[in-house]
Formats: C-alpha cells, sequence, structure tokens
C-alpha cells in the first residue's frame, strides 16, 4: 500500500475524534481536521492541528478538502443533533458524499459505527433509524473498492476501563471502551494492512495494554470481497429491499 502522511478526520472535533487527532501525530501522520468552523476547531484541537472547512452535508464543500489526503478516519454522528432525520443526513450521507468528493480516488479508510448495528429491531433504532443508516455507511464504504477498515466499538467510556481489546465479529457482543483507546486502535488500523478488509467489534478491559496491533486484525476473518455486509453479519435490511437514495448511491460508488 501507498505511504500514508495526510489524513483527513472527519469528526475530528467530537470527543472520539480529537484523540484520533492526537493518535495520529504522535505515529509521525499529519492528521487534517474536517470542520464547519474552522476556528471553533483551532480551539478545541492540539495546536498547530491542520484544519479544513467543509459540511458534510454539502457535497460541492468538500472537494478542497478530500484533495490531498492519503486517507480517511469516520468518527462523525449525530447523536447530538436532536432530529431523527440526522442519522441519515450526517452519519450516512456524510460518509455518501466524502467518497463521491473523492471522485475516482480511493484512499485508505477506517469508517466507526457501532456495536448493534445490525440489530434492526433494537430500541436504539426507533425514530431515526440510526443503526440502519450506520449499516448503510458501512455498505458504502465496502462497495466503494477502498481499502477499509470498519470498527464497531462497544460503548463509549463505559465498562471496566483499560486498554487491554478483544475483538468480535458477528455483532453480538456487549461491552465499553475508552475513547483514548478507541481512537489509537482506530490509528492503528489506518497503519496495519493486516486491519485491511475486516470489519469488528472492539472492547477494553482491564488486563495489559494491547500492543501487537498486527495480532490483534489478524484475529479477525476478512469481509466476502463484493459483499455488502461482514463476513459473520445476520441478515436484515436486504439490499433490494433499500430506499432508492441507498441504492442509487449503492450503484454510484461500486467498483466494476
Amino acid at each position: 500500500m501507498p505511504a500514508i502522511e495526510r489524513v483527513l478526520v472527519v469528526g475530528a472535533t467530537g470527543r472520539t475524534g480529537r484523540h484520533v487527532v492526537e493518535a495520529a501525530a504522535a505515529r509521525g501522520l499529519t492528521p487534517v481536521a474536517l470542520a464547519r468552523d474552522a476556528s471553533r476547531a483551532r480551539r478545541l484541537l492540539p495546536p498547530g492541528t491542520e484544519t479544513v472547512t467543509g459540511d458534510l452535508t454539502a457535497p460541492d464543500t468538500l472537494t478542497a478538502a478530500v484533495a490531498d489526503v492519503d486517507a480517511v478516519v469516520f468518527v462523525h454522528g449525530s447523536d447530538d443533533d436532536g432530529r431523527p432525520e440526522s442519522f441519515e443526513r450526517v452519519d450516512y450521507g456524510g460518509v455518501a458524499n466524502v467518497l463521491t468528493a473523492l471522485g475516482g480516488r480511493r484512499p485508505r479508510i477506517v469508517l466507526q459505527t457501532t456495536i448493534f448495528v445490525t440489530r434492526h429491531d433494537h430500541a436504539f433504532n426507533d425514530g431515526g433509524h440510526a443503526l440502519d443508516w450506520k449499516r448503510r455507511s458501512e455498505r458504502l464504504v465496502r462497495l466503494s473498492g477502498a481499502p477499509y477498515t470498519i470498527v464497531r466499538p462497544g460503548w463509549l467510556d463505559a465498562g471496566e476501563g483499560g486498554a487491554h481489546l478483544r475483538i468480535e465479529q458477528g455483532d453480538t457482543g456487549e461491552g465499553g471502551i475508552g475513547r483514548d483507546v478507541l481512537g489509537a486502535l482506530l490509528v492503528e488500523a489506518l497503519l496495519d494492512d493486516t486491519a485491511i478488509g475486516r470489519t469488528f467489534e472492539v472492547f477494553s478491559g482491564p488486563g495489559p495494554a494491547t500492543t501487537d496491533f498486527t495480532a490483534l486484525f489478524a484475529g479477525a476473518e476478512r469481509d466476502v470481497p463484493g459483499a455488502p455486509d461482514a463476513v459473520k453479519d445476520t441478515d436484515g435490511l436486504p439490499p433490494d429491499a433499500e430506499p432508492a437514495r441507498v441504492r442509487d448511491d449503492l450503484a454510484h460508488l461500486r467498483t466494476p
């Protein structure tokens, strides 16, 4: 894979995104924070962090933002927006718009979604169908042709704490993970080719801090190339029954 230097962090000013920015800089990368308000981003992020202005819901503002990046880490979300349609507009639409803005380029991608993303009947899916829209964003990334890793973290800043990581697949587990630990893992997934093509849930707990990320990622099975869902996902949300907008996005982004 080509060397990664400049990393666009989508959701950089969020509570997890700030840890991604710090972890990327600590690994010698240049984090580039995508922000609607660049002055606010500069106040929240470490001094010297590069910022680019763009709005995930406005595709024409993203072309310049993605022009010179080698990778994209998505840690955005609309949980605090308060409007049910925001999950479609931001959580899903933001991924679709960035992929479209990239044109024919397919840089390395790490996408953070959540555990329970495949649980269509869960209460978290009431209202704005948050889980469904996050699952749809995963499908966009898998079918885009980009080298990707999709991470489904446990409950953020919950659980027993600690930096000993375990990964699962199939979306059947539950647990917590610290945002700082997650931010570091997302950057490691960006840099380790073993993580490419894998989707997994991740949790942290007491015990020796995980340092061998290659071994950690190797413990997950790869997704089936060309499949919309992760390797151990249960059936649900049939692609051919999706809204027209989603089918069109998949058709537009799918590589031959």
